[in-house]
Order: C-alpha cells, then structure tokens, then sequence
C-alpha cells in the first residue's frame, strides 16, 4: 500500500517527531516501505533575507543539518527500516508539499505539536496547511 512514507522533522523540537516516528517506523516496517526525513531550512538565498547573514550562512546551515540528521537516523532509526535524509528551504508547508511530490512520497507522517496560539490546538498551522493541500495521503499523529 505504501511504498515511500515522509517524517517532517525539526530537529530542535521533539514533540515534531517524538509520537510520529514510532507510527511512521510501524508502517515502514508493515509495507517494506521507504522512510524519507525531511528537515526545513528557512530560505536564506532571498535578496531580503540573505543580506542579513553572512556569505555562507545557508551552505553551513545545510552541512550542519545534513549531520544532526545522519546523527538523528543512527540514533532513532533501526537498521531494518531505509531511511533517507532530505533537507529542503522554504515555508514549511509549502517545501513538505513539494519535496513529496518529488519524491513521489506515497503517505506523508506528521505530528501535531505547535501550541502557540489558540487556533493552534486544533492540529498546527503546518500540519493543517500540509494536509489541505498535499495531493498524497497524510497522516496526523497526536
């Protein structure tokens, strides 16, 4: 049924993965499936944005990313489950969306974990954003 699954990650905030990647290594396991970790980086290459940083803030951000998540899989993915690391920039929303379809992710796997504001107690502005508009099937975890 599935063949690639996709676990967004912030790699400084547990609650992003801590309850989704036990479900998201269940399903990989049950379907021989894939597991594609993504991480998104804010886009520092815009003109306004970038000016603010120094000259290769953006390529550092990746290299150090690209690490903290090899350290991540090691640590929290078994060997019998492939996993993948993918870092992408942009919106958070908008670069999960994107990199899924790529990737031809068949279920994307995420938690609901941003309790900033009221309207946020429902699901979180990501996950609410990724799954009105991701054309795969999402799955929430609570």
């Amino acid at each position: 049924m599935y063949s690639k699954i996709m676990l967004p990650v912030d790699l400084n905030e547990e609650e992003s993965w801590s309850k989704a990647l036990p479900t998201a290594l269940t399903l990989c396991r049950s379907f021989d499936a894939s597991l594609h970790l993504v991480t998104v980086l804010p886009d520092y290459n815009m003109p306004i944005v970038g000016s603010y940083f120094p000259k290769d803030f953006a390529k550092n951000a990746h290299e150090a990313i690209a690490e903290a998540q090899r350290a991540f899989i090691k640590a929290n993915v078994p060997a019998d489950v492939r996993a993948q690391s993918v870092i992408v920039d942009g919106s958070p929303w908008e670069a999960i969306i994107k990199v899924a379809k790529q990737l031809d992710i068949d279920l994307i796997v995420m938690a609901s974990h941003n309790k900033r504001k009221f309207a946020d107690y429902v699901l979180g502005p990501n996950a609410e954003h990724v799954v009105h508009h991701a054309k795969m099937s999402v799955m929430i975890v609570r």
